[in-house]
Formats: structure tokens, C-alpha cells, sequence
């Protein structure tokens, strides 16, 4: 398939990109910049504009971009930019597929199970309504943007991404070097539910809804079996043979990172029932096979 791909350099696009040139597929990236080789397009986000004619025979686009949450404090300014990267993008992605003579089969466009909000030990899956906060309403944009896509007919899938367990990059690439030095530890209460999935996993997931025609609509990418906080705690500690004493309190995580803060110590137990119920395996569905795939993938360093 020709498939174009927006937020290719991050760390779930660059993975994608290596796993579909590896079987043949022709990739297609967007980039917000004059291109520089064959298989780039130019299209810029804030100005909802995309180069429509480099998207002409795509059979997916898979639309990954946006600022990164955990990135910076959520001041006033971070939030609009947030809010910008995402519900401006994905209007400028959904409205050059709904130009096209011929549109593409699907379209995969990026959430987060955010928007379910605090669930406490209640488990959800893609039938809940949103929650409350900042980022389930972000997210409710986030996917509403994508409108034009759906009113064309195009299979669109909301991809609501958990916490992605690599070696390097997202929320994990700043954990192993904390816990690798023995400073890692649960935070706030730790009894906070962390939905997550193994970079590889999440890739497989990506790649199975494109070829998928029964799924649309809203698909939780998360493992089977979220854990808490503190059991993520001691995985790592064993995995990476650490002692894992520390811990961080609440208000001082609250004092550090401000809003954002209520994204660490929320509780979001979500659970992939349309990826299991679609015949999805899912190589890696504990917490502790997933670090230890993490680690393999960087070279098993510690």
C-alpha cells in the first residue's frame, strides 16, 4: 500500500515508518517544512493547509502529530499549543481526504485514552463517555476535528493511545534513567491505574486496524491488563535489579509540574476490548514482557 504518515519522526511514526518499509509498503511523510526528498509532502497544521496532491493514491493516511503532552508545564500558552497541534491538524488532514477524487480507505487519526479523565479502579472500555478535565475535553476536540473525513465516507479510526513502553522516547524514556540509577520510586499514592502498551505491540495494533475494515470509530491501544503505579514500580526495579524505596508525594509532583500533574497521579483504567474482540494478539500483554522487550530493543543496556 501507499500510505502517508504525519508525525513521522516521533517516536511511534519513526516506528511505524521502519515496520511498513520493511514488508514494502510505500510511506509517504508530512512534513511542516520545504521537502527534501521524494517521500515527503509539505503541509502546515496551524494554517489547516496540506499539499492534497501528494496524499493522491494513498490507500491510509495514519495521522500522528502534535505537541507532546508531558513535554512542558501546561501554562495557558502550552495548552492553546496543544490544543492547536491537534484539533487544527487533524481538520487539515481530515478536510485534504475529503478533497481527493479518490479518497483513501482509512484514516487512522491519533488520540489518547485521556479522555475517558480520572476513572479510579472503575475499568473502561471505548463505550464510556468522556470524563471531565482538561485533556478529555482536548481529546473530545481532538476527534470531533476529524468530522470531515467521516462525512466523506472514509473509515476513521480514533486510535486512543495508552502510556508506550520503549527504551528511548515518551513518558518510559525518562523513567529507565531514573530507576537505572536507583532513584525511581512510585508516585503520589501509587494505587493510580497506568494503561499501557509495548512500543512493538502498539505498532502491531496501528497495523492491524489499517487492514481491518470492521473497526472504526474509537480503538483503545492498551494492554490487556493495566496495572497500577506501584506495580510498575516494582516490575522496574526487578527488571532493571534496582531498589525502588523512593517515592514521590502528591503535592510535591502537584508543586513540580502544576496542571500536568493531574496526569500522573490520575487513574485511567482502560482495557482494548475492540482489539481483542477483532482477533488482536498482543505479544507483550504484561508489564513486565513489555520492559523487558523495551530493553531488548535498545540493546538490553540497563
Amino acid at each position: 500500500m501507499r500510505i502517508a504518515i504525519t508525525g513521522s519522526s516521533g517516536l511511534i511514526g519513526t516506528a511505524l515508518v521502519r515496520s511498513l518499509r520493511a514488508d514494502g509498503h510505500e510511506v509517504v511523510r508530512l512534513v511542516r517544512r520545504p521537502p527534501r526528498a521524494e517521500d515527503e509532502v509539505r503541509w502546515e497544521p496551524k494554517r489547516q493547509w496540506v499539499d492534497a496532491e501528494g496524499l493522491a493514491g494513498c490507500a491510509a493516511v495514519v495521522h500522528l502529530a502534535g505537541a507532546g503532552i508531558g513535554d512542558r508545564r501546561w501554562t495557558d500558552a502550552y495548552k492553546k499549543e496543544l490544543r492547536d497541534s491537534r484539533v487544527l491538524g487533524t481538520a487539515a488532514i481530515a478536510e485534504a481526504v475529503a478533497s481527493l477524487d479518490t479518497p483513501p480507505r482509512v484514516l487512522v487519526s491519533g488520540s489518547a485514552i485521556g479522555i475517558y479523565g480520572d476513572t479510579g479502579e472503575r475499568a473502561v472500555d471505548e463505550s464510556a463517555p468522556p470524563g471531565e478535565g482538561f485533556l478529555a475535553g482536548l481529546c473530545q476536540e481532538w476527534e470531533e476535528a476529524a468530522g470531515a473525513a467521516q462525512d466523506a465516507g472514509v473509515r476513521t479510526v480514533f486510535a486512543r493511545t495508552g502510556l508506550v513502553v520503549a527504551g528511548e522516547g515518551g513518558a518510559w524514556g525518562r523513567l529507565f534513567p531514573l530507576f537505572r540509577f536507583g532513584l525511581g520510586g512510585r508516585m503520589g499514592s501509587g494505587r493510580q491505574y497506568w494503561s499501557f502498551i509495548a512500543l512493538d505491540d502498539h505498532i502491531a495494533a496501528l497495523r492491524h486496524i489499517l487492514t481491518t475494515e470492521g473497526l472504526a470509530g474509537p480503538v483503545n491501544l492498551t494492554a490487556p491488563e493495566p496495572v497500577t503505579n506501584r506495580e510498575v514500580t516494582a516490575a522496574m526495579g526487578r527488571v532493571l535489579g534496582r531498589p525502588t524505596l523512593l517515592s514521590v508525594p502528591a503535592p510535591a509532583l502537584r508543586l513540580a509540574l502544576g496542571e500536568l500533574s493531574s496526569d500522573v497521579l490520575g487513574s485511567v483504567r482502560a482495557v482494548p476490548r475492540r482489539l481483542l474482540d477483532s482477533g488482536f494478539t498482543f505479544a507483550h500483554p504484561g508489564i513486565e514482557e513489555a520492559l523487558r522487550a523495551a530493553l531488548a530493543a535498545r540493546g538490553g543496556r540497563r
